[in-house]
């Protein structure tokens, strides 16, 4: 009686066989949706793979080809140094970083630009928009920007000096804030040996103007200061004389490119007359020639009895001014004496008796 009034009893195995189904149905439909798409990814995967070994061997051979063309302009300026010209028109040292920088700024470029459009069509390949990434990197660009913008200055400023070539290694500069040889010429940084012998590290940036004392030739001005009696003719030819000798007398005659000239008196005093003497000369070594020429026309002077003018005194115009203490003392005024004139035309009217 109680058995036939229960519900069927549900058969064994049957929710091992439902869960086997399911698990049946969900392999089958995870098969066919990997059927459907491995084409699909199959494709995308072997773009991916194509474009980034494209881009491998493109930076490589870029990078190579950049590295030769360096080397080989070193080369070329290493050859040059040894020729007689080249010692003269070549700064190997200075070619070698001047081409070194160069080609670091070509290899960094060549190498964003290629990776990064790589990059970008890895993207494109993935089905990802590439819009709001756009977006948000040149956001970020700007704010990099502002914030790195000495530095962006300074490499900006740096790559322009290295391609316009206004300085080298070698070269003596007045860079404004210092003055020195160049010793290193960085994107960033450029480095100066001062005349004390102080490494000065300029900004790039900071650079607001560059006197290039090494480029072309130089000029050695000399003034020599004689007595007003004595004969300036003479002394005219005492000092062509040196002149010629020194231009045909060695290491001068290298760094001499042109006859020592007389341009004539500067200067003409009670007490002295001033004869100006100018040479061109090989860049940087003017205050060289110009020490052995005073030394030379001292010399030559003082065996042919011409007499030179003693250095001029300080005039009192030239000598410090003791300042005067009662300079910023005002003046006494009139009206503080109550007798004066002034006091007594300020004094007021007194009013008239009315009441008489």
């Amino acid at each position: 009686m109680f058995w036939s009034a229960s519900p069927a009893a549900t058969p064994p195995g049957a929710h091992r066989r439902a869960s086997l189904d399911d698990a049946t149905e969900k392999a089958t439909n995870a098969a066919g949706w990997v059927e459907e798409n491995w084409a699909t990814w199959l494709t995308s995967a072997l773009q991916i793979a194509l474009i980034i070994i494209i881009a491998v061997i493109l930076r490589h051979v870029i990078r190579r080809t950049i590295t030769k063309l360096i080397e080989r302009m070193n080369r070329t300026a290493t050859a040059a140094q040894g020729t007689a010209l080249g010692g003269l028109l070549v700064n190997a040292e200075r070619r070698r970083q001047r081409s070194e920088a160069i080609g670091s700024v070509l290899r960094s470029v060549a190498s964003f630009v290629i990776m990064g459009t790589a990059a970008l069509t890895v993207l494109s390949v993935l089905k990802i928009n590439l819009a709001p990434l756009l977006a948000s990197a040149g956001v970020a660009g700007v704010a990099i920007g502002f914030g790195a913008r000495n530095l962006v200055t300074d490499f900006l400023s740096g790559v322009f000096m290295i391609l316009e070539d206004q300085y080298g290694v070698g070269d003596e500069i007045d860079a404004g804030v210092a003055t020195g040889t160049v010793v290193e010429v960085g994107l960033r940084v450029t480095k100066l040996r001062g005349p004390n012998g102080a490494i000065w590290y300029i900004r790039n940036g900071e650079v607001k103007r560059i006197g290039n004392l090494s480029q072309g030739w130089s000029t050695a001005a000399v003034d020599v200061m004689i007595a007003p009696d004595q004969d300036l003719d003479r002394a005219r030819e005492i000092i062509t004389a040196v002149g010629d000798e020194m231009s045909k007398a060695e290491p001068w005659n290298e760094q001499l490119w042109e006859a020592v000239e007389i341009l004539g008196l500067s200067e003409v005093h009670l007490d002295s007359v001033t004869i100006s003497v100018s040479a061109k000369t090989m860049p940087g070594k003017a205050p060289g020639i110009e020490r052995e020429l005073r030394w030379r026309i001292k010399k030559a002077l003082d065996a042919e009895g011409i007499t030179l003018a003693p250095r001029p005194l300080p005039t009192p115009a030239d000598e410090p001014q003791t300042p005067d203490p009662t300079a910023a003392v005002s003046a006494p005024s009139a009206l503080a004496s109550p007798t004066s004139p002034q006091s007594l035309a300020t004094t007021p009217i007194p009013p008239p008796n009315l009441g008489k």
